[in-house]
């Protein structure tokens, strides 16, 4: 059984073609540019690779084209759509609406699109896509889409609520919601089968750092809290999004610069970060080169996010009432092991020890990083959305059919 997992941007169409029989990928690759130019990135699982510009107008001709390479030419991988069984998309804002992974219909197209201002940068690419796959792919392939927020949706009332007035939430549906929530179902899964242990036995915390960061709180395999909100933009400090901030300093700065507010969301959500304070760059490769060459701002950078790392460990250990793991996962996650080693650096006190030599040797894969007199364990779990994204699409289609 072949499944395509698809994850679309404003501008992006990423895909993976997964054979479920064994879970290999086929195929993966990226139609970027969308309503600008056009070009594909596409790689086969036996090595091809295609670079390509191309006219993507809208994402009905980066879908027309995805389904062009899959099965004609030197780089196809398939005959036919019809080997496909079916597509599942990662769709990252489903608020309260959505709790699990669902069919995708016109009627659910719509709501996905209704959520867009909850999230305007992700819900209506994400409806453009859902539309633009119903025109190009045969109607027989079934679809499913897999929302970032339904692993969040068991946080109890006290941990979504914000202090704002009852009515807010109410009318406007103002609450936290988290995201990763893929990401963080999966490494938490994989965790526990490489711990040998049933995961509803297990207090951990999830950390997903990439140049979007999120950590999540799991206790007995479910979310009770995270550290994004309402937006992918609190928490943690990101590459180009601040983090959590006092409120207060947030109109003062607007009313500073003179901002209005989609002017500030803009400033905090992509001029923030790691960028606005290290003045170098968003990405922490070279946050980290810089710091290593002695440059304060990306020093200050490095600091500032272990430290607010370290405190989300101690506030969710308190949280679940107890710590049995925590993991590191995402981009910096698996392969920065300065960024897990001080953010797990003094906490021997708290069950915390890291194995410097093993945590310096590792990147990219499943590995315990921990001291063996460690009592809390402390694992690298390579994160995989597009395959839970498949697994979840695959089991749904089954139970239908």
């Amino acid at each position: 059984m072949i499944i395509l997992v698809v994850n679309a941007g404003s501008s992006s169409l990423k895909y993976q073609l997964i054979d479920m029989k064994d879970e290999s990928v086929i195929a993966k690759g990226n139609c970027d540019r969308i309503g600008i130019d056009g070009h594909i990135s596409h790689k086969t699982g036996d090595g091809r690779k295609l670079e390509a510009d191309c006219d993507f107008p809208t994402h009905t001709e980066a879908f027309q084209k995805l389904v062009e390479t899959l099965t004609t030419g030197d780089y196809a991988v398939i005959k036919s759509m019809d080997e496909i069984s079916a597509v599942g998309h990662r769709i990252v804002q489903g608020a309260e609406v959505f709790d699990k992974t669902t069919l995708v219909t016109d009627e659910v197209i719509d709501k996905i699109d209704e959520l867009r201002e909850l999230a305007p940068v992700h819900n209506h690419p994400h409806a453009l896509a859902l539309r633009a796959c119903k025109k190009v792919i045969p109607e027989s392939v079934p679809q499913v889409v897999v929302f970032d927020t339904a692993f969040h949706q068991t946080m109890p009332t006290r941990a979504y609520m914000f202090g704002l007035p009852y009515e807010d939430y109410e009318k406007y549906h103002v609450r936290k919601y988290g995201f990763h929530g893929t990401s963080h179902r999966f490494v938490t899964s994989a965790l526990a089968e490489a711990m040998g242990k049933d995961l509803k036995d297990l207090k951990i915390v999830s950390c997903h750092l990439g140049n979007g960061s999120s950590i999540t709180a799991v206790k007995d395999g479910k979310s009770i809290d995270t550290s994004m909100g309402f937006t992918p933009l609190d928490g943690v400090l990101m590459g180009t999004r601040t983090g959590s901030v006092d409120p207060s300093a947030v109109t003062f700065v607007a009313d500073k610069h003179g901002f209005t507010p989609s002017e500030m969301s803009d400033y905090m959500n992509k001029k923030s970060g790691f960028l606005g304070i290290s003045g170098i760059s968003s990405d922490n490769r070279e946050i980290s080169a810089a710091a290593k060459n002695g440059d304060k701002k990306s020093l200050l950078v490095c600091d500032m996010l272990t430290y607010e790392i370290k405190k989300y460990i101690g506030a969710y250990t308190a949280a679940m009432g107890g710590l049995d793991a925590v993991i590191f996962t995402g981009g910096i996650g698996e392969n920065d092991a300065p960024t897990r080693e001080n953010s797990c650096a003094d906490m021997e006190f708290f069950g915390i020890k890291i194995d410097k030599d093993i945590n310096n040797s590792t990147r990219g894969k499943l590995q315990k990083i921990s001291a063996p007199d460690s009592k809390v364990e402390v694992w690298v779990v390579p994160t995989n959305e597009e395959l839970l994204i498949a697994r979840d699409t695959l089991a749904l289609i089954s139970e239908k059919h």
